[in-house]
């Protein structure tokens, strides 16, 4: 089988990915209505149209130039539909906005996804690690040689970094470098103005590919932990399934697997709940050691027949500016935060 690539893009990548010139709404961002506003005609002297290639350079400088709360509530409005109280927030969203803002300085070593390893070591056990293969300080033929035939390629500095590859005959190194390249040269603080991930280092590095006994690559269950007060949290469980095919749901449970009517970001529901994982107390005793230092966090673990590993710890989701259906979950999401 070859390389798997990523299906779909989660509201962040959606939401921040080149609009084509055909798809812009009008009035979306400042900077939309400033690069669709039409040529002046001043007669026989006037300038051609410019490409699209061109308009949308323009447009992408002139968003840099913005400051970081005018582009995230420019943003909000364009992806939630109403500009966010970034002073006193009260949604969920809008709490998360404040996170890009103004985060906590533990969120810079605990967002790195090779640094974090250390702190879940020492917090439940590197047993819930996944295996690193190799974390060079640079991605050579040598490196890729000595891969084994299926492996993951990640970078540790933002979200989506991914590439699954499960037989490495029908890859190249010249393919990965390129990709590795790009992720490397992507600054994710740009990309929503979460300023803890301007912070860390970008590096690549390499994972055992995880498989259940069916050779399937398991489900993600992004946990969204809500603590910071006695006894144990509140958890809503998403879970992501084929993630890398083309059937790919994202389906919200409580922690008693009761089905929920809600959906996240680009995701839609199942139509029928997938059976409940025998090993689901596990999952969630795991998610709960994770988060007690935290009044929110999301938790991604992955929980392949009956063990659970780790995957990253997130503290933006969605950047503040995550969909949700109904969307009065963003406001009943944004209660359970301080």
């Amino acid at each position: 089988m070859p390389i798997i690539k990523s299906a779909g893009m989660n509201a962040r990548n959606a939401a921040l990915a080149p609009e084509s010139e055909t798809s812009v709404h009008t009035g979306d961002t400042a900077v939309a209505s400033l690069a669709e506003r039409p040529a002046l005609h001043t007669g026989a002297h006037s300038s051609p149209a410019q490409s699209p290639t061109t308009v949308r350079k323009i447009k992408e400088a002139a968003k840099t130039l913005l400051p970081d709360a005018l582009f995230l509530s420019l943003l909000h409005h364009k992806c939630i539909g109403r500009y966010p109280r970034l002073i006193h927030p009260v949604t969920f969203n809008e709490k998360i906005l404040q996170r890009n803002l103004h985060p906590d300085p533990r969120y810079i070593r605990l967002s790195d996804k090779l640094l974090v390893r250390e702190y879940i070591a020492r917090k439940i056990g590197d047993k819930h690690l996944i295996p690193l293969i190799a974390a060079p300080d640079s991605f050579t033929p040598d490196v890729f040689d000595a891969l084994p035939d299926a492996f993951v390629m990640k970078a540790n500095h933002g979200s989506s970094f991914v590439e699954v590859v499960t037989n490495k005959s029908e890859t190249s190194f010249e393919k990965l470098k390129k990709l590795a390249d790009r992720w490397l040269h992507t600054d994710f603080y740009c990309v929503a103005r979460e300023r803890h991930y301007e912070m860390i280092e970008p590096r690549i590095f390499f994972e055992q590919l995880l498989l259940d006994q069916r050779g399937r690559i398991p489900a993600d269950f992004k946990l969204h932990c809500f603590g910071g007060r006695p006894g144990r949290p509140i958890i809503y469980i998403l879970v992501i399934s084929d993630r890398f095919g083309d059937a790919t749901h994202g389906d919200v449970y409580d922690i008693d697997w009761n089905h929920l009517d809600i959906e996240i970001g680009d995701y839609k529901r199942s139509p029928a709940p997938a059976p409940r994982p025998r090993h689901l107390q596990a999952v969630l005793d795991v998610a709960a050691r994770l988060c007690e230092d935290f009044d929110y966090v999301r938790v991604d673990l992955y929980a392949p027949d009956n063990l659970v590993y780790f995957g990253e710890l997130t503290f933006t989701p969605g950047a503040g500016v995550l969909p949700f259906t109904p969307d009065s979950i963003d406001f009943e999401w944004g209660k359970l935060m301080a």
